[in-house]
């Protein structure tokens, strides 16, 4: 997973002045940088499926809410307005195995996280931790070529 912060120099020295710090991994270590990820067995296709969050007066939703996707290609997570991430949780997956770890809140309009489709085929489903009782929910069907 990847996440990408796109602020500007000054905007990240007022952050960090004001309190807020480097970006963090999903662990919540200040600083720390994401590794390598392990040589994958499905080769990334570079297509990238972007995936937008938001919170607005329709509430908040994943759009799409439906992908259709295939092994290697990458869904981009971009939020929009509110404060999101994206969860593949286990008990919504049964017996899938090599689920992503749950994504980071994104906080900041125009902030994105990467996932690889390296888990699989079939049909998958994420949420927002913090909006998943409201309905922030989404389904993902991974089909072979």
């Amino acid at each position: 997973m990847r996440v990408h912060f796109p602020l500007s120099a000054l905007a990240l020295a007022a952050l960090t002045a004001c309190g807020g710090g480097a970006a963090s991994d999903s662990a919540g270590n200040a600083g720390a940088k994401s590794a390598a990820p392990a040589a994958s067995a499905v080769p990334l296709t570079g297509k990238v499926i972007e995936i937008t969050m938001q919170s607005n007066d329709k509430g908040n939703y994943f759009e799409p809410a439906k992908i259709e996707a295939h092994p290697g290609d990458v869904l981009r997570f971009k939020l929009v307005t509110g404060v999101h991430n994206a969860n593949f949780l286990a008990d919504s997956n049964a017996g899938r195995a090599g689920l992503p770890v749950a994504g980071p809140l994104l906080q900041l309009p125009g902030q994105t996280y990467d996932v690889a489709l390296t888990f699989g085929t079939g049909k998958f489903y994420f949420q927002c931790d913090p909006h998943a009782a409201l309905g922030m929910i989404a389904r993902l069907e991974v089909e072979k070529e």
